[in-house]
């Protein structure tokens, strides 16, 4: 932390005369002196942005670090910035500086700095304690944008570590007792109004012009200028229109219409700051036409008119699409009263309102935060890149709801944007980590599903093509229906279907447009053009304004540049024939493998006609509007699902299901059923079913199965080994099937299935040998380890149940014995009920005739015992019963033989 207390004494504190917050100067440097921190509510126009920094200087603050404040915008960092520098008799670069991105006049001697939010925000990446501030401004508050909630929710904590940092939070309409309660219940100065009074008049446009076409909020806004132009010969003008192109119109239809008296101007965040300073500079009346950064921050000096359209660019999260888009929507009460409040410094001010005062009344009073109407897969996403505390404890000021902290973490890992670390979740917490595809995704600042559409759209080399649709589905359809040419607009919008996806006929629209816009080159004819493909020209012009945006953002990403550079890339959007693409196409294939990789939840599988399976066990069908209405694929993806008379699949595309598996593969729920042994290919395989968010997208596939399931595997394994079913027998099992086949013979001839182990045996003597071996392969691999397969080796006391002498077996059960001199073979079978049962002697037909004479009934030793039983068994009952029991009789007769 640096000492800067040499060089407060060289600071010249001046402050302008007649500004309201001045006459709070002494209330708001004591609260400083007094509080750790504040909160400072003033009316738009009081002066908070300028002189609040001054106020701290001069209370003493900025002596052991810089005092920083904070803007919502760029434009306004630099003009604030350059104002106060300005009053303190200097120049930007000296006691203040500012840094925005890509720009920074900051020195050495540089007390106070004026930044964006984002910035500061970037800062406690590497500087977590914010040690280079001793007190911190946070101005527009009420804007409540993610970065100023991320920014709010860091100091909550750090200022409980560092005492000597002092938070200042300003706004000029605030939740104040929220805040309070935030930080402790921090006091609240509230500063009085601004000093002239606003007289606020509603002037609603003709609405059934504005149906026709005839007449929109720009024309209205261009009448009611020209009318403050004639009434009023002194004061300039700002009005308040909801896009840059709706700015760039404005003026031009203004330039169209008046002398060279009146100076016509833009301003919005992205003009050079050459051109934004023009807004402060002249003598000319002027008339400013600007976006909704000249809503709060930047104090136009000589505005006495304010034109009001009502409407903003709002960031906005549909949970249908699961998108994040920025339509042009009705702006908040507060928003009103913050661009009614632009008006009044010099002299009685008035604000022109381009709708009616019911319309204003049914307005939210404030601007919903940004964190409750964002995807929060957005904000995770931005969190775990900057480092920050886990959203499940960091302090938001309003905290999201436990849902929708869920959802946004379940989308990041569907997106590949995350990957699970210990396990899902803990105690509610969840614990993932980024992966390189959330690292890309984190840097474009975008909806998350459409960023991953577009890095996919990169690696499929099908870049503009998603840039295009990607910027369509932040916007609503831009065909239009009237009630009294509804069969003429769907003749028209029916030429442009594409009946295997909706999603091309996006791209049919947008090359139409941009044909004609190269023969056309005016708005006024694009206007014209609309009309008669009923497309909504607004709309329209707000798809091109987006596509733009996102096209400059990558644009400073090498690899994105050098992608949109491509003359490839340049000239596929043009040349194209998307009508005649089908899905066996590989244009075709990769713009769809990008949209599914965004909408991999959105899938759906053809029940039945026109009704869908959709994931996660919901029945879809598919929208009357779409180009797949009429005849559809198996299997589909949809933009988004909209409930009205029955559950819609909405901008729809033919998918195959081929391609699911390796994009969701992170995804996918994976079923094995009949593990096998596959003697040629010696491993065990099994069926495998994959299901994607209970879809199934492969029915039956054989795989191996040993990396799957060990355990089982290996007992499939051993039982192929005890089975000798191998395609090449290995010396080992030779071997043992040789000894094994000894020992059976041995139980032929005692007639007793009771001296070989069981299967069971046998496979417990291989799995205690093998470690967990599951394929011919891996036992190859082992053996030669080991250097020999001796110990696969078995012996006769591994597989007998019980010792038996070899001997013995031989001299009561001999292989062969002799007859009349001559030796003849001999062979036991146990086979009850069959004629080879028992013993049988191998006679040659030339020596049958002297065997049978030269025969005495002849008696294998090892069966004489089971003969004599035989024997007493056969005798009349009177004798049998003096011998019970006749087996152990028999015992005892054969006990006389031996």
């Amino acid at each position: 932390m640096r000492n800067n207390a040499s060089l407060h004494h060289r600071v010249n504190i001046r402050y302008p005369p007649a500004l309201p917050i001045l006459r709070e100067k002494k209330a708001i440097q004591l609260a400083i002196l007094k509080n750790q921190v504040i909160i400072i509510c003033g009316a738009t126009g009081s002066g908070k942005s300028t002189q609040i920094p001054k106020m701290c200087l001069e209370a003493g603050r900025g002596k052991k670090g810089k005092i920083a404040c904070t803007q919502p915008r760029r434009i306004a960092a630099v003009t604030i910035a350059h104002r106060i520098a300005e009053e303190l008799g200097e120049t930007v670069g000296g006691t203040v500086g500012y840094k925005i991105r890509f720009e920074e006049k900051i020195s050495r001697r540089s007390i106070i700095k004026i930044m964006t939010d984002g910035i500061l925000l970037a800062e406690t990446q590497h500087d977590p304690q914010l040690r280079q501030y001793d007190t911190i401004i946070i101005d527009e508050a009420h804007e409540r944008s993610l970065n100023i909630d991320f920014i709010l929710g860091i100091l909550v904590d750090l200022l409980k570590r560092r005492k000597d940092l002092k938070l200042i939070i300003t706004s000029a309409t605030l939740d104040s007792e929220k805040f309070s309660r935030a930080f402790s219940h921090a006091p609240v100065i509230e500063v009085s109004e601004r000093m002239y009074p606003v007289e606020v008049r509603y002037r609603p446009p003709d609405h059934e012009s504005e149906e026709k076409g005839d007449l929109n909020y720009i024309d209205t806004a261009v009448d009611a200028i020209e009318e403050l132009l004639m009434e009023e010969t002194v004061g300039d003008v700002l009005v308040f229109m909801p896009t840059e192109q709706d700015i760039r119109d404005c003026c031009e239809m203004l330039k169209g219409k008046n002398d060279t008296d009146v100076r016509i101007l833009h301003l919005y965040a992205r003009l050079p700051w050459s051109d934004q300073k023009k807004v402060f500079q002249g003598t000319k009346r002027k008339v400013i036409v600007a976006t909704n950064v000249a809503e709060t921050s930047l104090t136009i000096p000589g505005i006495r008119f304010v034109i009001d359209t009502g409407l903003a660019r709002i960031l906005c999260f549909n949970p249908g699409t699961g998108t994040t888009s920025l339509p042009i929507l009705p702006i908040s009460q507060s928003s009103a009263n913050q661009r009614a409040g632009r008006c009044g410094r010099i002299q009685n001010g008035v604000c022109v309102r381009l709708y009616d005062e019911d319309d204003y009344h049914r307005r939210p009073k404030f601007n919903t935060p940004e964190i409750l109407r964002s995807n929060l897969a957005g904000v995770i996403l931005q969190m775990l890149s900057l480092n920050l505390p886990k959203i499940q404890i960091f302090p938001f000021i309003d905290r999201p709801a436990e849902k929708a902290i869920r959802d946004g973490f379940n989308l990041l890992h569907e997106l590949g944007a995350i990957e699970w670390t210990r396990g899902k979740t803990t105690k509610g917490a969840f614990h993932c980590k980024l992966t390189d595809y959330g690292r890309l995704m984190a840097l474009l600042p975008i909806d998350p599903r459409v960023s991953r559409m577009i890095i996919e759209g990169r690696r499929e080399k099908c870049l503009h093509e998603v840039i295009v649709i990607a910027s369509a589905l932040s916007i609503r359809d831009p065909r239009e229906r009237p009630a009294e040419k509804e069969k003429s607009a769907d003749e028209i919008h029916g030429r442009l279907k594409n009946t295997q996806s909706d999603f091309l006929t996006m791209l049919d629209i947008w090359r139409l447009y941009r044909e004609a816009w190269e023969t056309r080159r005016s708005e006024k004819k694009m206007r014209v053009f609309c009309r008669e493909f009923f497309l909504s020209y607004h709309r329209m012009r707000e798809w091109r304004d987006i596509y733009h945006q996102i096209v400059t953002i990558l644009q400073q990403h090498r690899e994105y540049r050098l992608a949109l550079d491509s003359s490839s890339a340049q000239t596929s959007l043009e040349t194209a024939a998307f009508s005649e693409l089908t899905p066996d196409d590989p244009p075709y294939e990769a713009i769809h493998k990008s949209i599914v990789s965004g909408y991999l939840s959105n899938i759906a599988q053809k029940k039945e006609n026109k009704l869908f399976l959709a994931a996660r066990n919901r029945n879809v069908f598919i929208f009357p509007g779409s180009g797949l209405f009429s005849k559809s694929g198996r299997w589909i993806v949809a933009a988004e699902y909209v409930e009205t008379s029955k559950p819609y699949a909405r901008t729809v595309a033919n998918i195959k299901v081929e391609w699911l598996e390796k994009l969701g593969d992170h995804l996918c729920k994976r079923t094995y059923t009949d593990p096998h042994w596959d003697a040629e290919k010696g491993e065990v395989r099994a069926y495998m079913q994959v299901s994607l968010f209970g879809l199934v997208i492969v029915p039956r596939r054989r795989v191996a199965y040993g990396n799957i399931d060990p355990d089982v595997s290996e007992s499939v394994f051993l039982e192929a080994l005890v089975d000798g079913d191998v395609s090449r027998k290995m010396p080992f099992l030779v071997h043992n099937q040789r000894l094994i086949a000894r020992i059976r013979r041995y139980e032929e001839k005692i007639r007793k299935r009771n001296l070989l182990i069981s299967r069971d045996g046998q496979i417990a003597f291989y799995r205690r040998r093998t470690s967990g071996t599951t394929s011919v392969h891996a036992l190859r691999k082992l053996i030669f380890q080991r250097g020999s397969d001796d110990f696969l080796r078995m012996s006769e006391r591994d597989l007998l149940i019980k010792e038996l002498l070899p001997e013995d077996i031989q001299v009561n059960f001999p292989d062969s014995m002799q007859i009349g001199g001559i030796p003849l073979q001999l062979s036991y079978a146990l086979a009850p009920g069959s004629e080879r049962d028992g013993v049988t002697m191998k006679v040659p037909i030339s020596a049958l005739s002297m065997v049978v004479s030269a025969m005495n009934d002849p008696i294998i030793p090892g069966l004489r015992g089971e003969k004599i039983h035989g024997l007493l068994k056969s005798l009349p009952k009177a004798y049998r019963v003096q011998l019970h029991p006749i087996r152990a009789r028999a015992a005892v007769i054969h006990a006389k033989f031996k």
